[in-house]
């Protein structure tokens, strides 16, 4: 199964990329991990991305699309994999199809998760984070993995999170509809219980998993 999550801040992508890449037996493979691994690593990709952070500089697509490609090669995602947080926009998609084409093992699938903005405001603004071990909560005074301090964080606030689907709608969406058109697209409501969502999201994708 070779498969790409998408979906807004707040739809649960993570939680579900968890259950989903175990069902299949795939790895997940989050850009988060991929910057991370190359720059406690030091590799050549690593050192070049963090002369861009280290001037808080975004860093370019095309050391990103390297990073990605780089770690599409190991041995555990030849046979499979789940992307989660790229790609991000068309040309990044099109970056994808191209490496899917020349290595002849196209895409299964792309996974939308749906969830109404109102919906993905209270959820996210309700969010807590322990300022001791990072952990998120929700509703409670006290961390309930630690007994920490909870707070919530600037980008758990209201105003910031419009402005974070704002700027999903403008960047992120867009490869919705390119992966609709290519035929790939398998939508699935992220309203309900995690559970629930998971086994919509294994129901769906049983029609395209080899």
């Amino acid at each position: 199964m070779r498969l790409v999550l998408v979906g807004p801040p707040g739809a649960g992508k993570g939680t579900q990329a968890q259950f989903l890449a175990a069902h299949f037996s795939i790895p997940h493979i989050a850009t988060g991990d991929i910057f991370r691994a190359n720059l406690k690593a030091g590799t050549e990709l690593g050192n070049q991305a963090r002369e861009f952070m280290d001037r808080g500089e975004l860093v370019p697509d095309s050391i990103t699309n390297n990073m990605v490609a780089s770690r599409l090669e190991e041995p555990d995602a030849l046979n499979g994999f789940l992307l989660d947080g790229w790609p991000r926009n068309v040309a990044q998609a099109e970056v994808l199809r191209a490496m899917m084409i020349e290595k002849k093992t196209p895409l299964n699938a792309v996974l939308e998760f749906s969830l109404a903005d109102e919906e993905i405001i209270a959820r996210l603004s309700s969010r807590r984070t322990c300022r001791d071990c990072g952990a998120p909560s929700v509703g409670v005074d006290k961390c309930p993995t630690c007994g920490g301090e909870v707070y919530q964080r600037e980008d758990d606030k209201a105003e910031v999170i419009a402005r974070r689907l704002e700027v999903y709608a403008e960047q992120t969406a867009p490869i919705i509809s390119f992966y609709r058109n290519e035929g790939l697209l398998i939508s699935v409501s992220a309203s309900g219980s995690v559970e629930d969502i998971t086994a919509s999201a294994i129901s769906a994708l049983s029609r395209v998993a080899q």
